[in-house]
């Protein structure tokens, strides 16, 4: 699958949007790639996330003992991508604004990766791993749908992503006059 695909599975769903965006990562941005509405479809979720994994297993020719999906947004993406590559899916929850594994066990030693649906900054991967790690766990690598760093993001492990695809990104005081021309709205997750 090539970035073209996911990017046309995005456009398909009407998941890709442009207007004035203020990202998880608090930059501002003309495009916005809204997963939820990807999400909603079971068919084009499997196709990504069965392609992801593949990648996945590619990348590093060994399945992981779990996939770690940072809540609220890694949910799906890494339910559906555990899936494909048979191992159990957990998730770290914010807890006072941490990352915390709060409903599940892991064994010191257990190799992860961890899956995420877009990253931009890559702040909520290294939140993950510096949680994971403080477990005991081995981070193999992490993946996603969507780098929109287009390889520039750095996560602190390898990042395996399904599509890049470099979208501006702009301080909230450094915005060009078309896009400060318009109201901005926050359409992400990093609050819940």
């Amino acid at each position: 699958m090539t970035s073209d695909d996911v990017l046309a599975i995005f456009r398909k769903a009407g998941a890709y949007l442009e207007g004035h965006f203020i990202l998880t990562s608090g930059l501002r941005s003309p495009v916005f790639l809204q997963k939820a509405r990807v999400f909603m479809h079971a068919d084009l979720t499997e196709e990504l996330c069965r392609a992801l994994a593949k990648r996945i297993e590619d990348a590093l020719g060994t399945r992981p003992d779990y996939v770690v999906g940072p809540a609220v947004g890694g949910l799906i993406p890494a339910y559906e991508t555990s899936r494909h590559l048979k191992v159990p899916a957990i998730w770290v929850e914010r807890e006072a604004g941490v990352f915390r594994l709060r409903r599940f066990e892991i064994e010191p030693g257990a190799k992860i990766v961890i899956v995420e649906d877009i990253v931009t900054t890559g702040l909520s991967i290294r939140e993950t791993i510096e949680c994971m790690r403080g477990l005991g766990a081995e981070v193999l690598a992490a993946a996603c749908i969507i780098d929109r760093s287009a390889g520039k993001a750095d996560v602190g492990v390898p990042l395996i992503a399904l599509a890049e695809y470099e979208v501006p990104a702009y301080p909230a005081d450094a915005l060009p006059p078309e896009l400060a021309a318009i109201p901005p709205v926050k359409p992400g997750s990093r609050s819940l």
